[in-house]
């Protein structure tokens, strides 16, 4: 059985409910035995700037892996075909009764859906995986991860559905980037994909004093919109990399829940009860990601998101921690995680820092104060700073740099189907 779940704030039409599947929790179980047997037949062939449905990776990974590319070169769904799931198994060595396994559960689905009171007539599927399981997220994730790009001027990264092909402009030279672009629209047709044109955004970041008009990305003859700032995986990044926007963005969150709170105050809830819904709902709203832009930000929009977390204080009683506190425990933690997983995507560029003569890490060369306050060399200083540093022991490996001085563009695409489906 399906149940619509909305997933825009108005709904005016069907096309704004996404159907979610209501597993019963024996066959949410039986998927993740499934699911442990698959993943370590194929997670030699997973994409490496996949970031979903991985282990120690997420949101803040994501986010954090794309500003270092564009601080680095600044500073100098979808619908499965289970045949062809089949086969993309195959290709990674999957034990054969596993994938007639995997192709049996996508095919011959009875789907009811149910809209309040309303139940629809009953339709059988054979195409797409039900949004809602345990094992769709990470058969969606096998199906797209024979597309790969990561050189060093151009790299597509993916988090689930959401894509973002990101260039490294120098000399004016697009070429390479526009044919990432088409090379990955051409790889959706093919694999039965279907790339939302109408939600993709192309954000320009280029600090040169006289900048060229920029020829805008075309999608199946549909000119992608240029913006100016961007919300990737609910991070607004904007083209000048100063936080206003996304700063903003989590101002108005967290007054909203700050009211909510205050609220429940005055029902005479519970201080238990009070505090587990700041820390919920507020706390998790204003220190969403904070790893990627708390260091970052301007000191008055720290000051404002620190006012509300005071005044959340006052209606529980006592202090909390404050958003600096917070954002270096974090970034320390993050950094962590890291250093100690050799299949990070930055775990190389970290790895090129570990001094040979102590446990320090040696601070990346930043020549603008943004990439200064990004996470990687911020982070690098808590981590030389704290008594951690004293129990942890090193090696490096040579080091190299390259520095640029243009442009980069982001494409952001988000794969979407018309099935109730990742």
């Amino acid at each position: 059985m399906y149940c619509k779940m909305p997933f825009l704030s108005k709904t005016c039409e069907p096309a704004d409910y996404r159907p979610v599947a209501l597993t019963s929790h024996v066959m949410k179980v039986l998927e993740r035995l499934v699911l442990a047997q698959l993943r370590p037949q194929v997670e030699v062939f997973l994409d490496p700037l996949l970031f979903a449905y991985q282990p120690l990776l997420g949101v803040d990974d994501a986010v954090t892996y794309l500003l270092q590319r564009a601080h680095m070169h600044l500073d100098v769904l979808s619908t499965i075909q289970p045949l062809l799931m089949g086969e993309k198994l195959r290709g990674m060595g999957v034990n054969g009764g596993l994938i007639t396994w995997v192709i049996d559960y996508l095919t011959g689905r009875p789907q009811v859906v149910r809209l309040g009171s309303v139940l629809s007539e009953m339709v059988v599927s054979d195409v797409g995986a039900p949004q809602g399981t345990v094992l769709s997220p990470f058969l969606f994730t096998l199906y797209t991860t024979d597309f790969q790009y990561n050189a060093e001027s151009c790299h597509l990264q993916k988090f689930s559905d959401d894509s973002a092909v990101v260039g490294c402009i120098g000399g004016g030279e697009e070429g390479e980037y526009r044919t990432l672009v088409d090379n990955f629209v051409e790889w959706s047709e093919h694999n039965h994909l279907r790339l939302n044109v109408s939600k993709t955004r192309e954000m320009v970041i280029d600090f040169r004093r006289k900048k060229l008009p920029s020829q805008p990305v075309q999608i199946r003859g549909e000119v992608v919109e240029e913006v100016e700032d961007y919300k990737y995986l609910g991070v607004v990044i904007d083209n000048r990399l100063d936080w206003k926007a996304n700063s903003e963005a989590v101002y108005k969150k967290g007054m909203s829940r700050l009211y909510f709170l205050r609220k429940l105050r005055s029902f005479n809830i519970c201080s238990k009860m009070l505090e587990l819904f700041y820390q919920s709902a507020v706390a998790s709203t204003i220190f969403f990601a904070v790893v990627c832009w708390g260091s970052s930000i301007r000191a008055s929009d720290s000051n404002r998101l620190n006012k509300i977390i005071r005044k959340a204080g006052s209606v529980l009683g006592f202090k909390l921690v404050s958003l600096e506190s917070v954002m270096e425990r974090r970034m320390l933690n993050k950094l962590l995680t890291i250093m100690d997983n050799d299949q990070h995507p930055l775990y190389q560029t970290v790895d090129r820092q570990r001094s040979i003569f102590s446990h320090r890490l040696l601070q990346l060369r930043c020549r603008r104060d943004r990439y200064r306050k990004s996470f990687l060399p911020h982070a690098s200083t808590l981590f030389n700073n704290s008594n951690k540093l004293r129990s942890m022991t090193y090696s490096m490996s040579p080091c190299g740099f390259k520095y640029y001085t243009s442009y980069i563009k982001i494409g952001c695409s988000i794969t979407r189907a018309s099935e109730p489906l990742y």
